[in-house]
């Protein structure tokens, strides 16, 4: 068969038809990394904000404490409702609305005069927020062909990896230059987005055009690959009917627990480990490796993924899943006898974290039901991971204050442990079916 049109195709093309037009998907891929990086900038510019708006306010840590409750709520709420309607009205247009109007609410947010608005301002600001992530994965599908999918998800979960340094060190230069003016440190990264709003825009395609060119469909596929139905609104509850999909979610809970336990308690373990002469700063350079070489996982694991069979996908994840279980039990022993054995076991634990929780709202979301519902998917799968996260604040704490860290981490490898037995499920006979014809055809 052959055609005119550059498009990439679900099938086998000559591949020097192919190498002159296939950086453009990841020129897409990467303006949305860099508009979901600007979300970023205007969401985690608050713990850099956090203790100048206590000083301008005459706050408590616990006053203060309830805009993050609230705003973290906004974003739960937003995950869940959110994805029917992106599904429904195409995932440009949601993504684009949602990063100007978190621009627009960050704005605001250095402009309020009182901590009941500036709740408000921000709780909107990640309400707003959580449209992003399902404009993304609603484009993605139509720009790689099913092998490289995976990996594209991979990439495009960097995005918030790499937003909260980002939005850190840019949130710290503005403080450094408005000599800690907090309104600035809220208020002024929604420059930075508005900037990258007029990017997205101009960049990304629309959602009913053909990014590349017109799309290409062999015969052959046309006749064996019934249509897919659109989004409908009143085929939302049979998503929980499908087996896959309570996995995937049970998945999400308990990987969203484990990294944001992480994430809150790393350099407490640290400074806890090594007593009096454990620094802050020495600490919170030990705790580095989790995201950075949870980065270097999330690529690794896109790229093999999309390269092997189901039955080995699920192979892998248990694998990696049983040595992270292995890992955080063996964490505080590590830690204990040198805090850099304790350092790479907490880079490693990173490593093998990130990969799995990565697929989780992205490619396995576009398996469950296709791209008509990834975003209605994805979204209730992020939103139980955040109802998950909650508990690794408070509920660590109690373990921890308990039994220390050694109760803590038993009771993190119990939940890699189960996650890794849920994992063997997600190619089952029973769940297979639900996949879309085309995946299944193409995986």
């Amino acid at each position: 068969m052959t055609s005119d049109c550059t498009a990439i195709t679900d099938f086998p093309s000559e591949p020097r038809k192919r190498a002159g037009f296939t950086w453009r998907p990841w020129l897409l891929l990467g303006t949305l990394v860099v508009g979901y990086i600007g979300i970023y900038l205007c969401r985690k510019n608050f713990s850099v904000a956090n203790p100048l708006i206590r000083q301008a306010f005459g706050l408590s840590k616990e006053q203060i404490g309830k805009v993050a409750s609230a705003s973290t709520l906004a974003y739960m709420l937003g995950k869940f409702t959110f994805g029917p309607l992106i599904d429904r009205l195409g995932g440009r247009i949601a993504f684009l609305l949602a990063l100007l109007a978190v621009a627009v609410f960050g704005a605001a947010g250095g402009l309020v005069g009182s901590l009941p608005m500036l709740t408000l301002v921000y709780s909107l600001n990640r309400l707003a927020g959580s449209a992003g992530w399902g404009g993304m994965v609603k484009q993605v599908p139509d720009w790689f062909p099913v092998r490289s999918l995976p990996l594209a998800m991979g990439v495009l979960s960097l995005g918030f990896v790499f937003g909260g340094v980002c939005a850190t060190v840019l949130s710290g230069a503005i403080a450094d230059w408005s000599g800690n003016d907090w309104r600035w440190v809220m208020g002024g990264p929604a420059i930075v987005l508005a900037a990258i709003f007029v990017l997205c825009w101009i960049v990304l395609p629309s959602d009913s055009a053909q990014p590349f060119g017109c799309k290409v469909q062999s015969p052959e596929s046309a006749t064996a690959q019934p249509a897919q139905p659109g989004f409908q609104f009143r085929r939302v509850a049979d998503l929980f009917t499908i087996r896959r999909f309570w996995i995937v979610c049970a998945l999400s809970f308990t990987l969203t627990l484990l990294r944001e336990t992480f994430n809150t308690w790393t350099v407490d373990f640290f400074q806890t480990t090594g007593g009096a002469e454990m620094t802050s700063r020495v600490a919170a350079f030990l705790s580095t490796p989790f995201d950075a070489l949870g980065a270097v996982g999330i690529v690794l694991m896109g790229w093999v993924f999309g390269r092997i069979s189901q039955p080995a996908r699920a192979w892998l994840v248990f694998t990696i899943l049983a040595c992270l279980a292995v890992l955080v039990v063996a964490l505080p022993t590590l830690g204990a006898r040198s805090a850099w054995l304790g350092m790479a076991a907490v880079g490693g634990i990173g490593f093998l974290s990130y990969g799995p929780y990565s697929l989780l709202a992205g490619v396995l979301s576009v398996e469950i039901r296709g791209k008509e519902y990834v975003a209605t998917v994805a979204g209730i799968v992020d939103g139980v991971g955040y109802l998950a996260a909650i508990l690794a604040g408070q509920q660590f704490g109690r373990i921890l204050d308990v039994g220390g860290y050694r109760l803590g981490f038993n009771c993190l490898a119990a939940l890699a442990a189960a996650s890794a037995i849920l994992s063997l499920f997600l190619y089952s006979k029973e769940t297979q079916p639900q996949l879309q014809p085309a995946l299944l055809a193409q995986t």
